[in-house]
Formats: structure tokens, C-alpha cells, sequence
């Protein structure tokens, strides 16, 4: 006897990502099951600082992803209000010597030429954009198409906004699998649920996702720390941040690095970054990269000497080697989808992700060329040092600690 399916497709991780794909999904016409084995963005959105960035990204594929997602954020803003906190205040990218102000502007001039408002601030300028940052910066670039949310409430607006039915405190144990191989649903601690379509949304843990589907996808995770200070006025107007920020995401490098990235909120905490390494999920508070956050963020905006910082968390962002995410159908497995591994993008990225998917899964023609993503491109790569340790949940999107 058949068994019944009770949705059209299982969307496996409840962060920023997850909750953009089954928006998409349902408002496509699909019906949609959102498993967690933890809250609503209890994993990376959880520790993001809620950026939606273009400023950082180079030309090529991850910066038209970003250009179509911040055309979509502005959709979903109108229509969701003030309870998830966007700020379109733009970004501001500086740098300190001449020389790396060259750099940039030679960056800016690629990325005008896809389609990024990028706008040359002189040095005499930049107190006009930030009237409280450090005297001595070179010049920069202004680029407001940059913009940010309150991670946490964004992801869970968009799951309510979507109805689709969320399963929350579901560990996923295994992908069932038809005897030809298709996806049948998956398996959690309390029960099976069937679909013919399975969304890794996993995030951190989506190498781990796809393994139970028997795949391979190498994702790793890169931690980072942000310190959070006590409530202040109205002081840092855009997000802020030295040039070789760039540098440090694109970086390949499992030690610690660190560049400084200053940002308000809307309720009054500013947000310092960023750190990058990889030490698998280890959550310990590392004393050498908050020193590297303070001295950072003091070197930007001198003032902050006087301010206390009341806390720092650590969250792991989904690494992949070549550090672009995993997008669309795994011809590996029919029925799995994959939309996870974007490291310290995912929150900017989840609109877009999720509209992407929601076409595949309906078989309409993805507005991006998927080929960049596609999930078996690590197949004829060595495979990953693992020092990811075991699993820790499948809760997780790309949203990242940046």
C-alpha cells in the first residue's frame, strides 16, 4: 500500500533561509512543512547581526543573488512593517591609506558596472556620512543600496506570513528514500514526514543533512564573535567598516582573522565585527579575537573607548570551499533541494534563495542561473578536512555572523 504524503515538500531548518523558502514555496501553491530541531532561528540567524549587504560582494554570482534579494527585502519590508526592524541606511566602506583607498575604488568601479550604486567619498567628506568617526581615513565608498534587519524577527514574520505549518523540537535523523532512490520524506525523533521534495536548509549542519541523503556537500563551520554594547544614541548612522573586510570573507584561511565592522541598531546596541575562523563548533569565548573586535571598532569610531560592552556571542557560518552557496536540485537524489552554505550571507541572501527554490520546486525557470550553485560541484573535488565534530542540530540557515 502507498503511504500517504502529507505535503508537497519538508523544508529542514527554521533560520532566515528556511523561512524564505517556504514563504516562496507556499505562495507558489506548494504545501509546506518547516522541521527544527530548535526554535525559529535558534541557530546562525540567531547570532547574525541581520545585514543585507551588496558592498562586500565582487561581480559574478553571490552579488546578483544580492542585488535580486535586496530588491525582494524591499518587497518584504512594505509588507511586513516595523516588527522586523529594516534600516535602509546604506553602508560606508573606508579605508585608511591611500593605497588601499585605490584598491577600493578600483572594487567599486567593478561592482558599479554590475548594477551596485557605489559612490566615492573624499576624505574631507566622510564626517558629512559619520560625523563621529576617526580623523585620518583616506576616503571611501558610500553604498546605499546596503540595508539590515533584526535577524531573529525577521526569519519568524516570514514563516508566519508564509502558513506554512512549522514542526519545532523535530530532530531530522534520517531522508527517507523510495527504492529507486527519490526522496520520500524525512525521519526526526518523533515521526516520519512525507513528501516527495526535501529543502536543505540546514545551514551550518547542511554537510551533515546531505550525508543522510547520501551526498556529499563539504560545509564547514567558520566561527565569529560580535560584541554588543549598552544602548546609545543615535551615533553610528550607516554600517561601517574598513576595506580589507573584503579580503578577510573571501579569505580560505582557518585562522583567526579579524577586521573591524561598526553598526547601530534600532534599539540602541551597536553590533561589532567581525572574526572569522575555523575551529568546528567549538562556542568558547576567545579573549584575542574580542580584544581584535574592541581595538577594531575603537580605531573607527574613537568614542567607543568610553562605551561598555555588555555582551559577546559567537554564532558558526556555513562555509563552503569556493564560498558560494549551494542552490537548487541535487541531480544525486530526485526530490532534494539544497539552499544552504552561505556563510556570512545567508540573512541578505534568503529572499532570493528562497524565490530560486520555490521555482525549482514548481519547474518554472529560475530567474538566476543556477549552475554556479549547484550542489555536486565538490564532487571531483579532495574532500574537506572535517573539523566540523558531530552534529549538533539541524536548526540552522546562512545567515551568518556578519
Amino acid at each position: 500500500m502507498t503511504k500517504r504524503l502529507v505535503c508537497d515538500v519538508v523544508v529542514v531548518g527554521a533560520g532566515m533561509v528556511g523561512a524564505a523558502c517556504a514563504l516562496y514555496a507556499a505562495r507558489a501553491g506548494v504545501d509546506v512543512r518547516l522541521v527544527d530541531r530548535g526554535p525559529v532561528a535558534g541557530g546562525t540567524t540567531g547570532a547574525g547581526e541581520g545585514n543585507l549587504l551588496v558592498s562586500d560582494k565582487e561581480p559574478g554570482p553571490e552579488l546578483e543573488l544580492a542585488l535580486l534579494s535586496a530588491r525582494l527585502w524591499d518587497g518584504l519590508a512594505a509588507e511586513l512593517g516595523a516588527p522586523v526592524e529594516y534600516e535602509p541606511k546604506g553602508g560606508l566602506v573606508v579605508a585608511a591609506t591611500p593605497g588601499t583607498l585605490a584598491a577600493l575604488a578600483d572594487f567599486a568601479a567593478g561592482q558599479r558596472s554590475a548594477g551596485v550604486a557605489a559612490v566615492p567619498v573624499e576624505a574631507d567628506r566622510l564626517h558629512d556620512l559619520e560625523p563621529h568617526m576617526a580623523p585620518g581615513m583616506a576616503g571611501g565608498v558610500h553604498y546605499p543600496q546596503d540595508a539590515q534587519v533584526m535577524p531573529a524577527l525577521a526569519a519568524a514574520h516570514l514563516i508566519r506570513v508564509s502558513r506554512a505549518r512549522p514542526h519545532l523540537g523535530r530532530t531530522v535523523t534520517g531522508v527517507l528514500r523510495t527504492p529507486d532512490g527519490a526522496v520520500l520524506g524525512v525521519r526526526t525523533d518523533r515521526g516520519d514526514i512525507h513528501a516527495p521534495a526535501v529543502v536543505n536548509a540546514a545551514g551550518t549542519w547542511g554537510g551533515d543533512l546531505a550525508a543522510l541523503a547520501g551526498v556529499r556537500l563539504p560545509v564547514l563551520p567558520r566561527r565569529g564573535f560580535v560584541l554588543v554594547t549598552e544602548p546609545l544614541p543615535h551615533m553610528v548612522r550607516h554600517k561601517v567598516y574598513a576595506a580589507d573586510y573584503v579580503a578577510d570573507v573571501a579569505s580560505d584561511s582557518a585562522a583567526l582573522r579579524t577586521s573591524p565592522v561598526v553598526e547601530g541598531t534600532a534599539a540602541g546596541p551597536v553590533l561589532i565585527g567581525a572574526t572569522r575562523e575555523r575551529v568546528g563548533f567549538d562556542r568558547s569565548l576567545s579573549l584575542p579575537a574580542v580584544r581584535a573586535l574592541a581595538a577594531g571598532a575603537i580605531g573607527l569610531f574613537p568614542f567607543l573607548e568610553r562605551v561598555r560592552a555588555l555582551r559577546a556571542y559567537a554564532g558558526f557560518r556555513p562555509y563552503l570551499p569556493d564560498h558560494l552557496p549551494a542552490i537548487g536540485a541535487d541531480p544525486r537524489v530526485p526530490g532534494l533541494f539544497h539552499a544552504c552554505g552561505h556563510e556570512g550571507a545567508g540573512i541578505g541572501l534568503a529572499p532570493a534563495t528562497g524565490q530560486l527554490i520555490a521555482q525549482a520546486l514548481t519547474g518554472g525557470t529560475p530567474e538566476l542561473d543556477l549552475a554556479p550553485f549547484r550542489p555536486e560541484r565538490f564532487d571531483t573535488d579532495r574532500p574537506e578536512r572535517s573539523d566540523a565534530g558531530p552534529p549538533e542540530r539541524f536548526d540552522t540557515d546562512g545567515g551568518g555572523t556578519s
